[in-house]
């Protein structure tokens, strides 16, 4: 439960994230942020590599939750899609919904990530809320805003730590 703007490990996508790694953290519970983590903004589909991902991740025992800014339907019809649980307006960077997802789940932060894009929310709430931080690039950048944002996230994605 400490602020850090730095993640416990990067990926290139969230496909990267294995079973074998996740094991090797301690990771039972696996939380999903949804906007250009495991879709790209504005899609209501799932690529076929993020939904075959996500259930080798069920079958090899590890339990998934999507928690999300999005205001909009796309958390639900994603977690439809997966077969999982989900809180929308989640209030990131606020720990809120991490701990909401913890508590529903019944896991300990200690056995738990999240996997997201973004420094300044994804980032900052699973540190705060005492789960580890699994930071994969963003799909696709959709707007000169979100650019910016991440030109000054740099910093921290490039940290060796």
């Amino acid at each position: 439960m400490r602020f850090s703007l730095f993640p416990r490990r990067k990926f290139h996508n969230v496909t990267e994230i294995t079973p074998e790694i996740l094991r090797e953290l301690g990771v039972e519970l696996l939380i999903l942020d949804v906007d250009n983590t495991i879709a790209p903004y504005k899609t209501l589909t799932l690529e076929k590599p993020v939904t075959d991902w996500a259930e080798g991740l069920k079958g090899a025992g590890v339990s998934l939750f999507i928690v999300s800014n999005n205001k909009g339907e796309r958390p639900e019809i994603f977690a439809a899609l997966l077969g999982i649980p989900y809180l929308k307006r989640a209030g990131k960077p606020s720990p809120r919904g991490v701990r909401e997802a913890l508590a529903v789940t019944g896991t300990a932060p200690e056995k738990a990530a999240l996997a997201g894009d973004q420094i300044y929310t994804d980032t900052i709430a699973a540190n705060l809320a005492g789960v580890q931080m699994l930071l994969v690039e963003p799909i696709k950048f959709t707007n000169p805003f979100l650019a910016i944002r991440y030109f000054f996230e740099l910093p921290f994605r490039r940290e060796k730590r």
